[in-house]
């Protein structure tokens, strides 16, 4: 059995409610496509049980299907073996540098304000932007919902990926996610790639329209990084490149080496350090 943690999720309106677990089996992972369809139907009832409303259910699930692109892109991460000079290659790190320099000038007012108040220079916010989506320029093709809920029911991260799913449910429920959303093939979200437990403790309006809009919002998708490295360390006015207080929370957005590497190294020569 797995055990369920407590989660806040929006009903209907703007209320929210805090639920608990109920005393039941959770829906059964599995490793194949078979089996998703009647896991579907347990997690809905499971979640409905712990408070989710029925209405947000049947519509977050009405077009969620089995992922096939979504279980080959989690079985084949290969990209962060690469060596560093590989890895800039790959991703073209020097054509992120080029055209974030531009980025940071045509953009320099919003920045300083996401600086003053999250203490976060531009350079690693431009260098995370340019690497997940260009810019936001490619943000991904795979269905969100059913990316997260494949996710979800295979047994290899179980756990972890059904909390991203209640967290999605959450969006959804407030207006924030839309159910034809497309994304990442591991459910993440907008211009600098949340994954959605992450759009719901970090995500912040940076533009003032009353929505955490990562998709639409470039504002909001940087003011949102911003205060995830801030949530996980960050130092105004400390360094961040490897040995420096701030790397750590470099660390956090991404858990591998190399990545982190060219985020610190991206970010200093847009910031010109």
């Amino acid at each position: 059995m797995r055990i369920a943690k407590t989660f806040l999720i929006a009903l209907a309106g703007t209320a929210a409610v805090a639920f608990s677990p109920i005393s039941a089996l959770a829906a059964s992972c599995g490793n194949s496509a078979a089996g998703f369809e009647a896991w579907v139907q347990q997690f809905k009832q499971e979640a409905a049980g712990q408070g989710v409303s029925r209405s947000v259910l049947d519509k977050a699930f009405a077009n969620v299907r089995y992922n096939t692109a979504t279980i080959r892109a989690d079985r084949g991460q290969k990209s962060f073996k690469l060596s560093f000079e590989q890895f800039m290659q790959k991703r073209g790190g020097q054509a992120i540098i080029s055209r974030g320099k531009g980025m940071k000038k045509s953009n320099a007012a919003l920045f300083a304000r996401i600086e003053q108040r999250y203490g976060v220079p531009a350079g690693p916010l431009i260098a995370i932007w340019g690497m997940e989506t260009g810019f936001g320029s490619f943000l991904g093709k795979e269905h969100t919902l059913s990316a997260v809920s494949t996710l979800a029911y295979d047994c290899r991260r179980s756990d972890y990926f059904t909390d991203q799913l209640y967290a999605a449910l959450q969006l959804v429920a407030r207006g924030d996610l839309s159910t034809t959303a497309r994304g990442a093939a591991h459910g993440e979200i907008g211009q600098t790639q949340f994954l959605p437990r992450n759009v719901v403790k970090f995500g912040v309006d940076g533009d003032g329209n009353g929505h955490v809009d990562l998709v639409g919002s470039r504002a909001d998708a940087l003011a949102s990084t911003a205060n995830f490295l801030r949530g996980h360390g960050w130092r105004p006015g400390a360094g961040y490149q490897p040995g420096e207080p701030n790397f750590g929370a470099l660390q956090g957005w991404n858990a591998a080496t190399v990545y982190q590497r060219a985020i610190a190294y991206i970010g200093a020569q847009i910031d010109g350090e």
